[in-house]
């Protein structure tokens, strides 16, 4: 199960944080703290006692100015989540067309609609990019038809 999903910039400050389990603050600062390890320069998998115990892993992989970390237990593959960032930096690589760090800070909610699509409730949903781009924009269409259709009931009341 993938337990935290966090994007940190080049000075490890997070951009985007989704935890899946219910943590206490005090957990949450310090698994927060536990991805401050992350480092360029090292292995992408960090495990055992630097991260809370043999149970959990951290896997993170690098891309320009941004770090994908996941904090997972020990029954994922690390092939496969390195894979599973791959697939959600490449799906906002491509809806935001040649995403960036400003990408994250402004438009977080449809960074959280993407990750929304691709993962849900510490479980994989879809690794398919073409159908998870399909998918947001269709959720942006609805959302731009219903909030006309606000619009125009809101003209008629007016009236």
């Amino acid at each position: 199960m993938i337990k935290v999903i966090l994007n940190l910039n080049n000075h490890r400050k997070p951009w985007l944080s989704e935890f899946y389990l219910s943590y206490r603050e005090d957990t949450q600062q310090h698994i927060r703290k536990t991805f401050h390890l992350v480092d360029e320069n090292i292995c992408n998998f960090l495990g055992g006692l630097l991260i809370g115990g043999s149970h959990n892993k951290l896997i993170y992989r690098h891309y320009a100015t941004l770090y994908f970390a996941l904090f997972v237990d020990s029954s994922k593959s690390e092939l496969g989540i390195l894979d599973l960032i791959q697939v959600f930096m490449e799906t906002l690589d491509k809806y935001f067309e040649n995403v960036c760090d400003l990408d994250l800070i402004f438009h977080v909610d449809k960074v959280h609609n993407v990750l929304a699509e691709v993962v849900m409730g510490g479980m994989v949903l879809e690794t398919n990019m073409n159908e998870i781009v399909t998918q947001i924009n269709a959720q942006n269409k609805l959302e731009k038809s219903e909030a006309g259709l606000a619009g125009a009931t809101a003209v008629l009341y007016q009236l």
